[in-house]
């Protein structure tokens, strides 16, 4: 099943995008299912890739980049010369997001509280510094 993109949704990917270097590359054997299985391992890995394909065939390319959108979920991002972007919502990038968000981050010690605590003191209690207004 293929993944319908908003506008808004293909413009920000698209920028993000921008900066990322093919990590696929489909060569002259074409669309084979070790070509699908690393396009499958770099979307889990990284949600949003780039592919490239040296074909010179356009339609052929486009052929390509909705077969490999409709076999792996995914959504096409961009079709753009020999280069194909497609994206695909990682589980384990959301699990790992959520598991990091649960856990609240330790207030952040001063030199003096870190020095204390290593050494096995009892820090100081912080002082609050008033401003003139």
């Amino acid at each position: 099943m293929k993944i319908i993109l908003s506008p808004t949704e293909r413009r920000a990917l698209r920028a993000t995008a921008h900066s990322l270097s093919p990590v696929v590359m489909i060569g002259n054997d074409g669309l084979t299912s070790t070509v699908i299985a690393e396009i499958e391992r770099s979307l889990m890995a990284h949600e949003l890739i780039k592919i490239r394909v040296f074909n010179d065939d356009r339609a052929q390319r486009e052929v390509w980049l909705n077969e490999i959108c409709d076999q792996l979920s995914a959504a096409s991002v961009q079709h753009i010369g020999k280069l194909l972007v497609i994206w695909r919502k990682s589980e384990e990038k959301t699990k790992l997001a959520a598991q990091k968000a649960s856990r609240p981050k330790p207030p952040r010690l001063t030199k003096r509280e870190e020095e204390a605590r290593a050494s096995g003191q009892k820090p100081s209690p912080r002082r609050r510094v008033m401003r003139k207004a």
